[in-house]
């Protein structure tokens, strides 16, 4: 480990607003830290998956209130806007898609890949989100707008099946 990313490291696991924004350390992966950072969301739609649909929509809406700060704080913090380590966009919109999807595993796994794929491409208007909006709502929006992409791709493919 580099001393900078060292130096990162002891940031995070020593403040709690990183701890939360790295995804519980998450973040710190040193490769493709947003898809590590997914498999958090995957996590919690499971553990909420029997909880009943308004229980999960409360979830997603507490995940995304409390990310707008969360995130926005972090990156204040670091002095980086949408730090890569910063990933609790991604686990919100991981979470948001899969309370959507149905209970297949096919499905989620193709509502993973399809996620992932749209917050690392940013079709538009995920990007000019990202780069016109500042702070928490800037970092949180390009993953849930990345999030409704993947649940209509969904939906259309779901559709094609039936």
């Amino acid at each position: 480990m580099s001393e900078e990313q060292g130096n990162l490291a002891r940031k995070v696991l020593t403040d709690p607003v990183h701890i939360l924004a790295f995804g519980f350390g998450t973040g710190l992966a040193p490769f493709a830290p947003g898809t590590v950072g997914s498999l958090l969301g995957v996590v919690l739609a499971w553990i909420t998956l029997n909880m009943g649909l308004i229980t999960q929509l409360w979830v997603a809406v507490a995940l995304i209130l409390a990310g707008i700060w969360i995130c926005g704080e972090s990156a204040r913090r670091l002095g980086i806007h949408d730090h890569g380590g910063i990933v609790w966009d991604e686990i919100a919109g991981m979470y948001v898609v899969l309370i959507v999807t149905p209970t297949a595993i096919w499905a989620w796994i193709l509502a993973f890949g399809l996620f992932r794929a749209f917050d690392i491409v940013k079709p538009w208007p995920i990007r000019d989100l990202d780069h016109r909006l500042g702070g928490g709502l800037g970092i949180m929006l390009d993953d849930l707008v990345a999030a409704l992409y993947a649940a209509l791709l969904l939906a259309f493919v779901g559709r094609l099946m039936t």
